[in-house]
């Protein structure tokens, strides 16, 4: 019975939480789950076995990398974000190969893949410019913005740590700090714009 379990899909917590221990048996069940998706979207597209093969395996080190730096965030299905990841290397290898790439034919599954994508994209490219924002933003009120909305400390304790009078003070001083944030950020990003 615990057979027929493991051969199942694994959950996309079980596949980040086995890669993060180093399982080889998630990356098998991994491989066994979505494999033949990045194969049926090779295929149809120009592609061969190994071509799809090479894909994937770039694909679960692109998902490796980011689970290991701590970079990887569950805002989708996984198995939309190893489609998606695949689908960008195979466009990308076959405008390389010069062949006749046109419109990539998708599964009707996938169809909100790209827009996904594109907001998971928007999303990096915003979190980008507010991290760039914060470090233009200097201290101490680089320090209080983190402590208050990263690390949820309260007001209190941001009160005694930067030895403001009460934790009204502090409070103030946090919506300057973020005041100047938000011009940092929105000025950053109209100059992106313009770019």
């Amino acid at each position: 019975m615990s057979k027929e379990i493991k051969s199942s899909v694994p959950t996309d917590r079980e596949v980040v939480f086995g890669i993060l221990n180093d399982s080889k048996d998630m990356l098998n069940r991994l491989y066994k789950s979505y494999f033949p998706m990045v194969l049926q979207l090779v295929l149809t597209n120009n592609g061969n076995e190994d071509d799809a093969k090479d894909i994937f395996q770039e694909s679960v080190i692109v998902l490796y990398n980011r689970v290991k730096a701590g970079k990887f965030e569950l805002n989708s299905k996984l198995k939309t974000f190893i489609y998606s990841v695949c689908r960008r290397l195979w466009l990308k290898r076959l405008s390389q190969q010069s062949r006749n790439i046109g419109n990539v034919k998708d599964f009707e599954d996938f169809l909100s893949v790209d827009e996904d994508l594109e907001q998971h994209e928007e999303k990096d490219k915003q979190f980008k410019q507010m991290e760039h924002a914060l470090k233009l933003l200097g201290e101490p009120c680089r320090t209080i913005i983190e402590d208050y909305y990263i690390q949820n400390r309260s007001m209190q304790e941001i009160c005694e740590k930067f030895g403001y009078t009460n934790a009204d003070n502090a409070k103030t001083q946090k919506y300057k700090c973020l005041q100047r944030l938000k011009k940092y950020f929105f000025r950053h990003n109209n100059l992106k714009n313009e770019e």
